[in-house]
């Protein structure tokens, strides 16, 4: 089974979400934060975390930016949650490997359409992101 983390300080999100993609047959932890995610990741490797980008205590940024850092060996996709769509908000996200964005509200349509192309791929022996 896939495993996805979701990391999103929005209680509504993470539950439609959850829901969402656990009926899609895909295993979904959560976390309110980029210090809960990083803490999961590093005990437990996802094959997918979708992370918004504005959370207290370490934001998706940081978090992406310290997953690249110290996890550059990281085979999962990154999927960051935003509704800014200002350039300066993804100039930084060049610098992360295998990252792509969901622009806010998510479509859970499109997310388990990404979701399904990417691991098809995966799968494929093929590079999806």
């Amino acid at each position: 089974m896939k495993k996805i983390l979701i990391a999103d300080d929005e209680p509504h999100v993470l539950r439609v979400m959850k829901m969402s993609l656990e009926n899609e047959g895909y295993a979904v932890d959560t976390c309110a934060n980029g210090m809960e995610a990083l803490a999961h990741i590093e005990r437990q490797h996802p094959d997918i975390l979708i992370t918004d980008i504005q959370m207290p205590q370490m934001t998706g940024e940081e978090l992406c930016r310290h997953i690249e850092e110290y996890l550059p060996e990281r085979s999962f996709l990154i999927f960051v949650l935003t509704s800014r769509t200002e350039i300066e908000h993804r100039e930084w996200s060049r610098q992360i490997d295998n990252l792509q964005f969901l622009e806010k509200p998510v479509s859970i349509r499109n997310l388990i359409e990404r979701l399904d192309d990417y691991f098809a791929g995966v799968a494929g022996g093929e590079s999806a992101a």
